[in-house]
C-alpha cells in the first residue's frame, strides 16, 4: 500500500512538473511570438521613420539643385543676351545673382562663373555672398579657371555625358567670406548649341544640414548623421550636450566606412531609394550598443540613424514584464493548488490506507482482507482467536489486551516469514481479539490440520510479560479453504465467513480448532437465522406480530378467570406462526426486547374494556432493559389495570442479577400486580428464585404434568411443589393440562389454576366458556 501510494504521489507530481513546463513553454513561446511581431512592427516603424527622413533630405537636395538648375539657366540667358563683351553688363548681373540669392533663402551664397571664350576672350565670373543680413556681390576674378576645383568639378560634370542635367556636391568645407561651413553644388552652363559656358555654383550651410537632418525622432536617444564624399559627418550630435560621448560615436561612424558596405550603383535621383537599399549594422560605443540604418541620398551622400538598442528593446519591456507578471501569477496559483491537491491526494491515500491497515499492529485489516480475497482464487484462511480475552481485559485492563495482540501479532508474523514459502503468507489483525492469516494454493486437509497443530504449538509456547506477570496464550482457530474436504470448491468470497462458522464450531465444541465442512450444515443454520430475522423485522414493521390469548382456568370454580398472552408472527398469508420458529432467532438478533413492547401495548389495549386477569411472560433480559421497564411501569400508572396484570418471568433464562430484577418486582407489585415464576420444576435455581423474588404464583413445568397419569414420580414431585408453594402461601398452576385425566390429576392435587389443550389453545379471541367432557 504505502508503495502504491508513493507511486501515485511521484506520478501527480511529475504531471504537476510537466503541465508547470508546458504552461511555461507555451508562455515563452507567445512571449517570443509577440516580442517578433512587435520586433518586427518596431522595425517597420524605424525603416518608414528612416526613409521618410531619406526622402525628406533627398526633397531638399532636389531643391538645391532645382536652386542651382535656375541659377545656371540664369547664366545661359545672359550668353544668349549679350553674346559679346561690349554689349555685357555686369550691373545686371549683380543685381540678378543679389536677387536670385535672396530667392534661395537657405543658400550661404551663389556664383556664375563663365569660361574663357563664354564671353569675352578671358574668363569672367561674379559671386554673390550673405553677410549678416545684407547681401554682398563680388568679382570672382579672371583665374578661377585655373584652380583645380573647378578643372574637377567642369571634368566630372563633362564626364556624365548624359543628357539630362547633372550635379556636382562638395564635401564640407569652410568659407572664408561667410564665415560658416558650407556644402558647394555644381552644374554646368550650355550655349544653345550645347557646348560648356562654364558652372553656376551656390553655397548651403552646413549647420541648415544639420538642422535638417537633427529634426529626426524616433526614441529620446535616437541621433542621425549625414557623411559627405569625404567620409565627414554632418550629424545631430553636433547638437548633444553631452559632447565627448557624441564625439565618440561620430569617431566610431566615420571609421566604419559605411560607404564601403552600401551597393555601388549610383544613388537614384528620380525616386526613392527601395527598402532594400537600406543597410544595418550594429555599433558598440562605451559598451552601449546601438542599430544603426543607413543608406545613399541622392546627392551620392550617406544618410543615417542611430538607435540605442536599449530603447528598441525597451518597448518590449513592459511585454516582458507583464508576461512575467502573469506567469508568476498563473505559477504560483498553479504551485498552490497542486500544492492543494497533493496535499489532498496525500491526505486521501493517508486515509485509504488508515481504512486498510490497523492502527495497533500496523497490519492489513478486515477491509483488506476483503479486497484481497475478491482477486483471490486458491486459498486458505485461518481465523485465531483468543480465549478468555474479555477477562484479561477486566483482570489486567485493555493496555495489557492490546499490548499481548499487538505481541502476537509481532510473533505471529516472525513465525509466517520461518515458514516455506513463508512470504507469500499475509497476516491480517481482525476487529476485537482475533487475526487471520492467509495461505495461497490449494492443500489437503492433512497438510492444513498439520499447520494447524504446528501454529497452536507455537502460540501455546509464547510467554507475554505484563508488568511482571507471566501471561500464557490459548486460542481457537477455525480454517476454511477453498478445497473444500468432500474435493468441491468454495468461492474465495466466502472464505472469511467459512472461517468464522469454523471458529464459532470450534468454540461451542471446546475444540482448538475446526475446519470448516459444509457437512456440518452449519451454513444453512446461518442461512435459516438470516432469513427468519428478516421475516421477523418485516413482521415488526408491518405490525404482524399480534398477542393471542390461552384461557387458565379456575380448578376451584371451573370458570375462566385469566389469560396467558403468547406472542404470534402472522404470515403473508394471514396464518399464525408457531414462536418456536422466531423467538429464538429474535433473542440472537436482540429483538425480543421489541416483540415484548410490542405485546405490551397490544395486551394493555386489548384488556382494558374487560375485567379478565392477563399474564404476560418477560425474559430477563428485559427485566434488565431500563427503557422498557419504565414503559412498562409507566402505562401500569395511566391504565390503573395493575391488580389484573401477572408478570410471568422465565425460570428456564438463569436470572443472575437479582437487585435489577428485584427493584423491577417491587415497583410494579406496588402499582398492584403479581409475580409467576415460569417453567418451574427444571433447572438449579427454583427455590432460589422463590426465596429471593417474592413471588405469587408458581406455574408448574409441564414435563411433570403431562405425565401425571403415567409416572408415580412426577405425581410425588407435583404434589411437593404443590405442599411448598401453600406453606409459603402462593398459588399453583398447572401447564400442559392436554385431557380430562391430566385435569382430574391436577384437581386431585390441589392445583389453583390449569391451562393446556383441554381447557383452551391459544386464540385471536378470548376463549371465556369450556366444555371439559
Amino acid at each position: 500500500m504505502l508503495s502504491i501510494q508513493r507511486s501515485i504521489m511521484l506520478t501527480l507530481s511529475l504531471l504537476v512538473a510537466l503541465f508547470i513546463l508546458g504552461m511555461w513553454l507555451m508562455s515563452s513561446l507567445n512571449l517570443g511570438f509577440a516580442q517578433g511581431a512587435m520586433s518586427e512592427l518596431r522595425q517597420r516603424q524605424i525603416t518608414d521613420t528612416f526613409y521618410a527622413n531619406l526622402g525628406r533630405i533627398n526633397a531638399h537636395h532636389h531643391q538645391m539643385e532645382q536652386n542651382t538648375e535656375d541659377l545656371a539657366r540664369l547664366g545661359e540667358l545672359y550668353h544668349r543676351l549679350y553674346p559679346s563683351p561690349g554689349r555685357f553688363s555686369a550691373v545686371q548681373l549683380r543685381l540678378s545673382l543679389k536677387q536670385t540669392l535672396a530667392d534661395f533663402p537657405d543658400a550661404y551664397g551663389s556664383a556664375i562663373l563663365y569660361a574663357p571664350g563664354a564671353i569675352g576672350q578671358t574668363a569672367f565670373g561674379m559671386r554673390a555672398y550673405r553677410d549678416a543680413s545684407e547681401i554682398r556681390t563680388e568679382s570672382a576674378g579672371t583665374d578661377f579657371h585655373t584652380r583645380d576645383w573647378y578643372k574637377t568639378i567642369v571634368r566630372d560634370l563633362s564626364e556624365d555625358g548624359s543628357l539630362v542635367r547633372s550635379y556636382h556636391w562638395t564635401s564640407a568645407y569652410y568659407k572664408n567670406d561667410t564665415g560658416n561651413a558650407v556644402i558647394s553644388l555644381s552644374t554646368l552652363m550650355h550655349s544653345d548649341d550645347g557646348q560648356p559656358l562654364g558652372i553656376a555654383v551656390t553655397d548651403w550651410g552646413t549647420d541648415e544640414v544639420v538642422g535638417l537632418v537633427s529634426r529626426v525622432n524616433v526614441t529620446p536617444g535616437t541621433f542621425s548623421f549625414l557623411l559627405d564624399k569625404e567620409n565627414r559627418n554632418l550629424s545631430s550630435l553636433a547638437l548633444a550636450e553631452n559632447v565627448q560621448l557624441a564625439q565618440r560615436l561620430i569617431e566610431s561612424i566615420t571609421s566604419g566606412k559605411l560607404q564601403t558596405l552600401l551597393p555601388e550603383k549610383g544613388p537614384d535621383s528620380t525616386r526613392r531609394q527601395s527598402a532594400s537599399a537600406m543597410q544595418q549594422l550594429k555599433l558598440t560605443v562605451d559598451e552601449e550598443d546601438y542599430a544603426l540604418f543607413f543608406s545613399y541620398t541622392q546627392a551620392g551622400m550617406v544618410f543615417g540613424i542611430g538607435v540605442p538598442q536599449k530603447e528598441i528593446d525597451a518597448v518590449l519591456t513592459p511585454m516582458r514584464d507583464s508576461n512575467l507578471r502573469i506567469v508568476a501569477l498563473i505559477g504560483s496559483v498553479l504551485l498552490l493548488l497542486s500544492a492543494l491537491i497533493l496535499y489532498m491526494v496525500g491526505s486521501t491515500l493517508r486515509q485509504l490506507r488508515t481504512l486498510y491497515t490497523d492502527p495497533l499492529t500496523g497490519l492489513p485489516n478486515r477491509e483488506r482482507l476483503l479486497v484481497d480475497l475478491s482477486t483471490t482464487r486458491a486459498a486458505s484462511l485461518i481465523l485465531l482467536n483468543i480465549d478468555d480475552f474479555k477477562e484479561l481485559n477486566d483482570f489486567y485492563g485493555h493496555q495489557c489486551g492490546d499490548h499481548v495482540i499487538k505481541l502476537l501479532a509481532q510473533a505471529l508474523q516472525r513465525y509466517l516469514k520461518l515458514q516455506p514459502n513463508g512470504a507469500s503468507r499475509r497476516l491480517y489483525r481482525m476487529p476485537a481479539d482475533e487475526l487471520a492469516i492467509w495461505i495461497p494454493g490449494e492443500h489437503s486437509d492433512a497438510h492444513l490440520q498439520a499447520k494447524l497443530d504446528k501454529l497452536m504449538t507455537f502460540v501455546g509456547e509464547l510467554r507475554i510479560d505484563w508488568e511482571g506477570q507471566n501471561i500464557s496464550l490459548h486460542v481457537s482457530m477455525g480454517l476454511a479453504s477453498t478445497r473444500l474436504p468432500d474435493g468441491n470448491q468454495l468461492p474465495a468470497e466466502l472464505l472469511l465467513p467459512s472461517a468464522n462458522i469454523a471458529l464459532k464450531q470450534a468454540r461451542l465444541t471446546q475444540n482448538s480448532y475446526l475446519i470448516y465442512d459444509p457437512v456440518h450444515r452449519a451454513r444453512e443454520n446461518y442461512e435459516y437465522n438470516l432469513i427468519w430475522a428478516n421475516k421477523l423485522r418485516t413482521a415488526l414493521d408491518e405490525k404482524r406480530i399480534v398477542p393471542f390469548f390461552q384461557p387458565i382456568i379456575d380448578v376451584h370454580t371451573g370458570r375462566i378467570l385469566k389469560f396467558e398472552c403468547l406472542a404470534r408472527m402472522i404470515d403473508e398469508a394471514g396464518e399464525p406462526i408457531s414462536p418456536a420458529q422466531f423467538l429464538p432467532v429474535a433473542k440472537k438478533i436482540r429483538l425480543y426486547r421489541y416483540i415484548t413492547r410490542c405485546m405490551v401495548e397490544q395486551c394493555f389495549a386489548r384488556f382494558a374494556d374487560n375485567h379478565y386477569e392477563f399474564s404476560l411472560n418477560l425474559s430477563c433480559e428485559d427485566l434488565l432493559d431500563p427503557q422498557l421497564c419504565a414503559e412498562i411501569i409507566s402505562r401500569l400508572q395511566n391504565s390503573g389495570m395493575g391488580d389484573r396484570v401477572i408478570f410471568e418471568i422465565l425460570e428456564s433464562e438463569g436470572i443472575e442479577n437479582y437487585e435489577s430484577v428485584r427493584l423491577f418486582i417491587d415497583k410494579v407489585k406496588a402499582l398492584g400486580c403479581r409475580i409467576a415464576i415460569d417453567d418451574f420444576g427444571t433447572g438449579y435455581s427454583n427455590f432460589e428464585h422463590l426465596l429471593r423474588l417474592n413471588v405469587d404464583l408458581i406455574k408448574i413445568d409441564g414435563s411433570l404434568i403431562r405425565q401425571l397419569d403415567t409416572d408415580p414420580n412426577a405425581v410425588t414431585l407435583t404434589r411437593g411443589i404443590v405442599r411448598f408453594a401453600s406453606e409459603l402461601g402462593m398459588q399453583t398452576v398447572a401447564e400442559f393440562v392436554h385431557s380430562p385425566t391430566i385435569y382430574d390429576h391436577v384437581k386431585t392435587l390441589g392445583i389453583d389454576y390449569a391451562q393446556g389443550a383441554c381447557i383452551g389453545m391459544p386464540a385471536a379471541a378470548l376463549v371465556t366458556e369450556i366444555n371439559l367432557r
